[in-house]
């Protein structure tokens, strides 16, 4: 299963270097689900690593650049690479045109949304009845959802359930994936799926941060298939 990842500057241990990382909830999820986890760097053209992949997931990071859905930066939307929304979304267009099983997380979930025609808000808390959406800027706090009764969500988690938010950004338009779970509280887009492929499942939340191993296991099930 291949996880994308960023690179920023980090420190780790008496070292500060530009680095590609990622959280390794991640890849324990992959492993405790029965798949190998490879993680993809975005280093340009990545689409040659599909033919050695069965799933991919789209990971949380940094913003997307506005210019992607037509936009320029707002005040609050300040940290994001062009470079690595490039190498996403080739991996997401190529690996649904193999109908490759994809599971998008948070920022996977709105570039899934961007590359089939879709917008995102860039800051929840100026986006009239977002205000006070849930935590951001290193702070989490907990909603539940509302899920489509027919949808892959519900069929592995149930249709009403709490999740976690660490956003300051939101999809404002999905293109032309299909809208499966939203806020309870505010109705922000929090699940989307695409019908026509195997498994194509993105959410607005951190599953990895969340216990919700069931989204996991059921790309990795998808994958063996």
């Amino acid at each position: 299963i291949g996880i994308t990842c960023f690179m920023r500057d980090t420190q780790y241990g008496n070292w500060q270097r530009h680095a590609a990382i990622l959280p390794s909830a991640y890849v324990s999820m992959i492993d405790e689900a029965g798949g190998i986890p490879l993680i993809i760097p975005p280093a340009g053209d990545m689409t040659r690593l599909l033919k050695s992949i069965d799933g991919l997931i789209v990971s949380g990071g940094p913003d997307v650049s506005p210019s992607r859905y037509g936009q320029v930066p707002g005040p609050m939307t300040k940290e994001f690479y062009p470079e690595q929304d490039e190498t996403e979304i080739a991996l997401i267009s190529s690996a649904l045109e193999m109908d490759m099983p994809l599971l998008g997380v948070c920022r996977g979930m709105q570039i899934l949304s961007i590359a089939h025609g879709g917008s995102l808000h860039q800051h929840l808390d100026d986006t009239p009845g977002h205000e006070g959406h849930g935590g951001y800027d290193g702070k989490s706090t907990d909603h539940g959802v509302i899920v489509e009764k027919d949808s892959i969500l519900a069929g592995l988690m149930g249709t009403s359930f709490m999740v976690n938010s660490t956003h300051h950004q939101g999809v404002s338009d999905p293109g032309s994936l299909t809208v499966t779970a939203t806020a309870e509280h505010d109705g922000l887009i929090e699940a989307v799926e695409r019908r026509d492929k195997k498994f194509c499942l993105g959410v607005q939340w951190h599953p990895e941060r969340k216990g919700h191993d069931l989204l996991f296991a059921a790309l990795v099930e998808a994958a063996r298939g």
